[in-house]
Formats: C-alpha cells, sequence, structure tokens
C-alpha cells in the first residue's frame, strides 16, 4: 500500500513557476515509477511527465517539454515536479501516482496509487 500526498498548487500569473512535489508512504516508494498526471475540465486526464524507479529515464508530454522538470529523492520518498514558464493552458488539477512499470505514455489504468490532487490555475 502505497499513500500519495501533493502539496505546492496555487495560481500563478502567466510565465510564472510552481513546484509540485508528492510525498509518498510506504516502504516501496523507490521501487516504483511515479508519474504527475493533469485534469482540466471537461478533459480526460493526461500524463505530463514520469521517472522511473531511479530517475534514470523520464517522459514529458510533448507541451511541456522544456519547461517542466521531474525529479525524486527516494531518500524524502518524495517526486517534484518543477513546472516553469507557465501557461493559462497549464491550468488544472495536478495529480501524482505510481506504477510498477516505467514506460513512455503509460495510461492512468497502469498506474496503481493516486494522490488527492492539487489545483494549479495560470492567469493571463
Amino acid at each position: 500500500q502505497v499513500e500519495l500526498v501533493e502539496s505546492g498548487g496555487g495560481s500563478v500569473q502567466a510565465g510564472g513557476s510552481l513546484r509540485l512535489s508528492c510525498a509518498a508512504s510506504g516502504r516501496t516508494f523507490s521501487a516504483h515509477a511515479m508519474g504527475w498526471f493533469r485534469q482540466a475540465p471537461g478533459k480526460e486526464r493526461e500524463l505530463v511527465a514520469a521517472i522511473s524507479w531511479n530517475g534514470a529515464g523520464t517522459y514529458y508530454k510533448d507541451s511541456v517539454k522544456g519547461r517542466f522538470t521531474i525529479s525524486r529523492d527516494n531518500a524524502k520518498n518524495t517526486v517534484y515536479l518543477q513546472m516553469n514558464s507557465l501557461k493559462s493552458e497549464d491550468t488544472a488539477v495536478y495529480y501524482c501516482a505510481s506504477s510498477r512499470y516505467f514506460r513512455p505514455g503509460l495510461p492512468p489504468a497502469e498506474y496503481d496509487y493516486w494522490g488527492q490532487g492539487t489545483q494549479v490555475t495560470v492567469s493571463s
């Protein structure tokens, strides 16, 4: 069992930055790949970024490449999403999730545990 708790969301103007954190409980965190998803009103949940269990592999959605950075600290059981140059279209609820697998574009159904989400609002 893994419990995930996100933090760091908020409201920011376009061009600004936010850093999301996801703290995990459970001893198996370091064995799981982690992903950040987002869901805007009326839209499907989409994978924004993912990272392998040891951080050696990362994946980014095309629209966030060069602006977002995913990282993890297994000693702290925490995964991060640094978001720079934010745009209004980044507005969504952001969720972290864990999976036994790391594969680019892995769908939500392959993620086993989810956080409760944190709201990110970018105003133009």
